[in-house]
């Protein structure tokens, strides 16, 4: 869904699959998170599903 939500925005993104790729994995690990989604947007991260809180952090970095 935040892929549909992004691109129905015209919002460019990079896709991260941890199901593929051990690197994305470990990010998201390192980053204190053991589920997804997790947007990474600027300085924040919006986990799940939550378009007003993707678009404030769209807002907050100036997208």
């Amino acid at each position: 869904m935040v892929k549909v939500y992004l691109s129905r925005k015209g919002v460019p993104f990079t896709e991260h699959n941890v199901s593929l790729d051990d690197e994305a994995t470990k990010f998201l690990l390192a980053a204190g998170y053991s589920s997804t989604p997790v947007t990474f947007i600027g300085e924040q991260q919006v986990v799940g599903y939550k378009p007003k809180d993707i678009d404030a952090a769209l807002a907050a970095a100036g997208a």
